[in-house]
């Protein structure tokens, strides 16, 4: 599967995506905060993904698919649902466990952008299938569905889990 990157203000960004509404120009869902994770895990990106994981998993509201992807639908929407092939448009904030945002819309001026569902990471891929326009949810992408060992900017630890809120603005150009 193909997955698309962007520089961004020299910095490899995670996806090639930005969004805004007009109405909500300073996106930003704080339904998650950073956890504490174990000593071994401060050095491990990939033990501290897997402690917050299993700690999320039984956070209220808080579902996993099969795949390991876990979510939490902070408002749904009644929009149309994207299939994998679509262009979406969407608002977002992407952080680390810890907290650190390391891509959002409101760093880049809240400029919408659409791009193909099927180009992204497969954690957004199914994640965003799971939302109707309007939906904003919360996505915990286990490192198995985002980057694995592979990242694509030095603000992304390998093996990483990433943690998006996202609005899911349209469907379609």
């Amino acid at each position: 599967m193909k997955r698309w990157s962007f520089t961004i203000i020299g910095i490899t960004t995670l996806l090639a995506i930005s969004a805004c509404n007009s109405t909500d120009n300073n996106y930003k869902n704080t339904g998650s905060e950073p956890v504490a994770v174990t000593k071994s895990a401060a050095t491990n990106p990939q033990v501290a993904g897997d402690e917050f994981l299993a700690k999320n998993k039984t956070a209220a509201g808080v579902k996993t698919t099969a795949s390991g992807l876990q979510y939490k639908i902070n408002h749904a929407g009644s929009g149309k649902k994207p299939q994998a092939t679509d262009m979406v448009t969407v608002q977002y904030e992407g952080r680390l466990i810890d907290g650190t945002v390391f891509d959002s819309t409101a760093q880049r001026n809240n400029k919408p952008a659409t791009f193909p569902l099927n180009g992204v990471i497969p954690g957004w891929t199914e994640g965003l299938q799971l939302m109707s326009e309007g939906s904003d949810f919360t996505f915990y992408i286990p490192a198995n569905l985002a980057y694995g060992d592979q990242s694509p900017t030095s603000a992304i630890p390998a093996n990483s889990v990433l943690i998006f809120d996202v609005k899911l603005i349209k469907v379609g150009m």
